[in-house]
């Protein structure tokens, strides 16, 4: 789905075009709408080049810290996948051995 999207952002208007739904688009226009206003509360910066580049620099930080919360997550629940693989095969062998006493 090819949508179109115009964009006004700090004094600049344009156009793209993208392979998005419209709605996923505007839900992603104002997150950064409101992240160039917080820059700009945080910052006291008003020059709109300096805003967009401290906004798209503060967004890389935080798509880099949940990155890292991701993966120490994924790294957690691969040890507790591996554990609980560990614990069904020894249940299993356990069934199997009283499985075979039981049977004698």
């Amino acid at each position: 789905m090819v949508s179109k999207l115009c964009l006004d952002i700090l004094g600049t208007s344009f156009t793209i075009t993208v392979d998005e739904d419209e709605s996923y688009l505007q839900k992603i226009l104002a997150q950064y709408q409101t992240a160039v206003e917080n820059t700009q509360s945080i910052s006291g910066i008003n020059d709109p080049l300096n805003v967009a580049i401290l906004t798209g620099f503060l967004l890389c930080d935080e798509v880099n810290k949940i990155r890292r919360q991701l993966e120490e997550f994924s790294g957690k629940v691969g040890i507790e996948d591996r554990e609980v693989q560990e614990r069904t095969l020894r249940l299993i062998a356990n069934l199997d051995n009283a499985l075979k006493i039981c049977g004698e």
